[in-house]
């Protein structure tokens, strides 16, 4: 008989749902055995809608059990290096939304704290598991574009986020812009080696009272000798603007934004299709489910995961440095933050 594993998800706010409704109906070789969530209510609804046993507002049960082999944490970025820790103690395998944590000192501590443990730990940088994303990796790597010269990322949100949530976020280099740091190392193979910022408030004054700018460009310097470069909007009226290329010696590699349906209308007008698809959510649904069947397998398998906490701390490490050559208007190597 194939072994199943046991796991439970921390958080049942909207990513924790969208993995507690993957773990229960998408992902073979796993079984959703419990869920947790600081307002029970929550915890409860997910747990009745998903068919889960066992709902707590305490986490600490989960660990506590011995029945359940690995958590998802899905919870507030600011419990992730704490749950971690806790749960590597307690031998659990770890799958955690990004970013670690935004202090270096407390992502090192995780990070040792699952080595101590021997357990394994996942980072949900799910766009790394979108096919179209994955391909054109697939192709880099295979050399078909050459020598990689240039990396375009483009990462635009249909509206911005609540400025309560600003607030807390950590700023948009470390809450948005982070997945685009993690894709510029996917894509390229390569490390950054100097960060650029430059950016502003251009859809809500509000957002800068806050302390964040809503609209930013980020240029980098690869130790591969690559250019890349990341252009963030927290609004794009159009839809949820996600795009990559990877330029390089023998061509070019893209890949473009999904819509609902691929009709085109031509008329006197011009030509006319829909939009992009509106939000992350519908966006990577596909990635989030492959993403959490690589988590199960490595773990069955007794794999390392895909996406490890190094890749975690990189990712953090680009987003302090573009944080700080925003706020000191100069360019700003890697080796400034580590």
């Amino acid at each position: 008989m194939n072994r199943i594993l046991n796991i439970a998800v921390i958080g049942c706010g909207r990513i924790g749902r969208i993995h507690a409704e993957n773990l229960a109906t998408r992902i073979l070789g796993a079984r959703l055995a419990a869920v947790a969530d600081i307002a029970g209510a929550a915890a409860k609804e997910v747990a009745a809608e998903f068919h889960v046993a066992k709902a707590v507002a305490d986490y600490h049960e989960l660990l506590a059990d011995s029945a359940i082999e690995a958590v998802a944490i899905c919870s507030s970025t600011d419990t992730h290096s704490r749950i971690i820790q806790e749960a590597a103690a307690a031998g659990k395998h770890i799958f955690c939304e990004k970013p670690i944590d935004y202090d270096l000192a407390r992502i090192h501590a995780s990070l040792s704290a699952v080595d101590k443990a021997g357990v394994k730990l996942q980072i949900g940088f799910n766009r790394r598991f979108d096919p179209s994303f994955a391909k054109v990796r697939e192709l880099v790597v295979a050399g078909a574009i050459g020598q990689p010269h240039v990396v375009r990322i483009t990462s635009r949100d249909p509206e911005p986020p609540s400025l309560e949530y600003i607030k807390v976020s950590g700023g948009m280099f470390l809450d948005m812009t982070i997945h685009d740091f993690d894709m510029v190392r996917f894509l390229s193979g390569s490390e950054a080696e100097e960060v650029y910022t430059i950016g502003d408030a251009l859809i809500d004054p509000a957002i800068r009272q806050a302390g964040d700018v809503d609209t930013a460009i980020v240029t980098m310097r690869l130790k591969s000798g690559a250019l890349a470069t990341i252009d963030n909007s927290f609004k794009a009226d159009y839809g949820y603007d996600q795009r990559i290329e990877v330029f390089g010696s023998k061509g070019s590699a893209s890949a473009g934004n999904r819509t609902p349906d691929e009709h085109l209308l031509m008329d006197a007008a011009g030509l006319h299709h829909a939009k992009p698809l509106y939000f992350f959510l519908e966006r990577y649904a596909e990635a989030y489910v492959l993403e959490m069947r690589a988590f199960v397998e490595a773990v069955l398998k007794n794999q390392t995961p895909s996406v490890t906490g190094r890749e975690g701390l990189q990712a953090v490490v680009m987003g302090l440095a573009a944080t700080r050559s925003l706020h000191e208007r100069r360019p700003v190597k890697l080796s400034e933050i580590v």
